[in-house]
């Protein structure tokens, strides 16, 4: 009944969101293809549930050439993000395009968020904590509990914390949390 009940709420809040924010994806993709050469959608390899591979979609914040790497090991000065791409992500309006994910099935709208193809130390300890059995989601326990700012060990924890109160009340809470702390743009990068 929950995974149920999960997915249903899954399709029609985010096929809503696609509907509501289109005026917002389309002003954000003008925007990027003003400023800068390329595409405006990024796709990058993620582990999902089970390990499985899936491309996620996102809009474009960096320059083309960038490498694929997780946050945490870039080095200083290699990272090129545009100026588009710094509000983007600020904002969390770079997430958009997961919405499709959702729909897709490849994604719910909680869950932990989905570890880059060679985050393997990550796809490990998710393992070990059971946390890959879950849909990685666009938002999750861990991302409202300090996102980018909290080490990996602590990610996994809170992560393993959602699979144990897993239920629809407990991600309704998430995604009021969720706005919240969009709006107040705590622990984005």
């Amino acid at each position: 009944l929950h995974a149920f009940a999960k997915r249903a709420l899954d399709v029609v809040l985010s096929a809503v969101a696609l509907i509501l924010f289109s005026p917002v994806m389309l002003a954000v993709a003008i925007a990027i293809k003003l400023e800068s050469e390329g595409p405006v959608l990024f796709t990058q390899r993620r582990s999902g549930r089970g390990s499985s591979e899936f491309v996620l979609y996102k809009f474009r914040s960096m320059a083309v050439g960038t490498p694929d790497l997780a946050t945490h090991l870039v080095q200083p000065g290699v990272v090129r993000v545009t100026k588009v791409g710094a509000f983007i992500r600020r904002t969390s309006l770079d997430e958009l395009p997961q919405l499709w994910n959702i729909l897709k099935g490849d994604m719910t709208l909680v869950g932990p968020r989905p570890a880059l193809y060679n985050q393997y130390d990550l796809i490990a300890m998710r393992q070990e904590q059971g946390v890959d059995a879950l849909l990685p989601g666009l938002t999750g326990w861990a991302q409202i509990n300090g996102r980018d700012e909290i080490p990996m060990e602590r990610k996994v924890a809170l992560d393993r914390e959602y699979l144990d109160r897993l239920s629809v009340a407990f991600d309704l809470e998430i995604l009021v949390r969720t706005g919240l702390t969009l709006f107040t743009m705590r622990g984005t990068r």
